[in-house]
């Protein structure tokens, strides 16, 4: 468990001071955390919300906490293209700011970049702000790099050494990832309107312009992540007229090479035919002959389907 101390953050188990102000980053599943929630009446229903790991974003209050349950993107270990949805949970009361988050890396990336920004007179909605701009940023991040991925898919595509297979993999997971993206920042722009809202008037006033920043992020990876969206159509469009194209111009090879050996089959069809009086079969250079007109023909249409670019 992390416990903000001035400027410092420590690891220790330390139990939650009722008089104090504190800033605590710990797991969910750290019983003595829920065990101070359920000892000073934090509502069954809550407890249900932040344990539940398919529970959706939302936000939810009562006369001593705000809860609000947001989503944090983390990368999949085995594509850098598609990333999951975590579960994080904000708790707040009048001097109490409760982070809870599954996995101990989210809440050591969290921490790392809270305390650059960290002042010991920050009030409690202060550092909700901080806490949930932070995430929005790393969101950002993450869209930028599908970005950069994604431009180069682009260059690939028209690359001789394109795999396919790999390529059209990396489409898929950018647009789930992205597709996700989308939805969870819409999300995420309602609860940040319900948590300005149910903010006092002097703390709305106080942090008015910190969370019209948050809004803009937000409003900006709602559009950024359709826009992306769009182009991973447009790269697996491309690629399959790619793909079509390089088919084609394989069809028409074999349809060139069928081309000059269809008078050649006709010709030797011609003489496999078993007729009685065949002057040619008689002639001393009949064989030299037919093997002139054979490669004259095969010359010919060669360098006629040469012309027209068929080969």
């Amino acid at each position: 468990m992390y416990i903000f101390a001035d400027r410092l953050y420590k690891r220790d188990e330390i139990r939650l001071d009722d008089q104090k102000k504190q800033i605590v980053f710990t797991t969910i599943d750290n019983r003595e955390i829920l065990a101070w929630l359920e000892a000073h009446n934090f509502p069954e229903t809550f407890i249900e919300d932040i344990t539940n790991e398919d529970q959706s974003v939302t936000y939810e209050e009562n006369e001593d906490f705000k809860l609000a349950i947001f989503k944090y993107f983390t990368k999949d270990p085995e594509d850098e293209l598609l990333y999951h949805a975590e579960n994080v949970v904000i708790i707040l009361t009048d001097n109490k700011f409760i982070f809870l988050a599954r996995d101990r890396g989210v809440i050591k990336a969290i921490i790392n970049k809270l305390y650059r920004r960290y002042r010991p007179n920050d009030s409690i909605e202060y550092i909700m702000y901080v806490v949930i701009d932070i995430m929005v940023d790393h969101t950002m991040h993450i869209v930028d790099h599908l970005d950069d991925r994604l431009e180069e898919i682009e260059d690939r595509i028209f690359d001789e050494t394109l795999d396919e297979q790999e390529v059209q993999k990396n489409l898929y997971f950018a647009r789930r990832t992205l597709n996700r993206i989308g939805k969870i920042s819409v999300q995420h722009s309602d609860i940040v309107n319900k948590i300005i809202n149910h903010f006092p008037v002097v703390i709305r006033k106080k942090l008015r312009y910190e969370f019209i920043d948050l809004k803009e992020h937000l409003s900006f990876l709602i559009n950024e992540s359709k826009t992306y969206l769009d182009r991973t159509g447009y790269l697996q469009t491309l690629l399959m007229g790619f793909l079509s194209n390089r088919m084609n111009q394989a069809m028409q090879r074999l349809a060139a090479i069928s081309l000059i050996f269809l008078p050649l089959t006709f010709i030797v069809g011609n003489y496999g035919m078993n007729f009685k009086f065949m002057p040619e079969l008689e002639w001393r250079y009949g064989y030299l002959a037919v093997w002139i007109l054979n490669i004259t023909i095969a010359w010919l249409i060669f360098q006629w389907l040469k012309r027209k670019k068929w080969i």
